[in-house]
C-alpha cells in the first residue's frame, strides 16, 4: 500500500487522520470501490479537465458521471478532458488513472460535486491502483476547504 508522496505530505501537514484500504489492482474507480468493499457513492472520483487558462480537478462520486455542459456553465469556460500527458505532468507521483481528489496538494483548483459534501466518510485513490484512502466526512471537507461546491453530475 502506497500513498503518493505529495498527497501524504499534504494530508499529514493538515493534521488529518486517515486509513488506507488495500485492494487488488483495478482500472476504474467503480472497480476500486467493489474490490475494497466500499460504497461507490462515497468513493470520490477525480477527473482532470482543462480550460483556456489552466486545469480543474472535478470530483464526483464513482457512481456518477460528470455533466460537462453543466460544469462548463458553473465554471463559465469551455472545458475538455485533459490528455494523459497533461495528467501525468500535473500528478507526477501518481499512476495514470489514480489521481487523488486533493488538488491543493498539487496546486490544482478543485470543483466538488455537492453530492459528496455531506458524506459520513469518504474514500479516494491514494495515487496507485491498489490503495484507497479513507477520511471522515468532516476531514474531507477540511481537505476540500478551497474547493468550489456545485451540482454537475448525475448517477450513471
Amino acid at each position: 500500500m502506497t500513498i503518493a508522496k505529495k498527497l501524504q505530505a499534504y494530508i499529514d501537514g493538515e493534521g488529518i487522520a486517515y486509513d488506507t484500504v488495500a485492494h487488488h489492482r483495478t482500472a476504474t474507480s467503480s472497480q476500486s470501490a467493489q474490490a475494497a468493499h466500499v460504497p461507490g457513492s462515497r468513493l470520490a472520483k477525480s477527473v482532470v479537465v482543462h480550460h483556456e487558462t489552466g486545469y480543474v480537478l472535478a470530483v464526483v462520486p464513482s457512481t456518477h458521471r460528470i455533466e460537462l455542459s453543466t460544469l462548463q456553465d458553473v465554471i463559465h469556460q469551455r472545458l475538455g478532458l485533459a490528455s494523459e500527458d497533461e495528467v501525468s505532468s500535473l500528478f507526477a507521483d501518481c499512476d495514470l488513472g489514480a489521481v487523488p481528489p486533493i488538488g491543493s496538494a498539487y496546486d490544482v483548483p478543485v470543483i466538488l460535486d455537492e453530492s459528496l459534501h455531506d458524506a459520513r466518510d469518504v474514500y479516494f485513490e491514494g495515487g496507485d491502483h491498489r490503495t484507497l484512502v479513507r477520511v471522515s466526512g468532516p476531514d474531507f471537507c477540511n481537505l476540500m476547504k478551497d474547493a468550489r461546491v456545485a451540482r454537475f453530475s448525475h448517477p450513471s
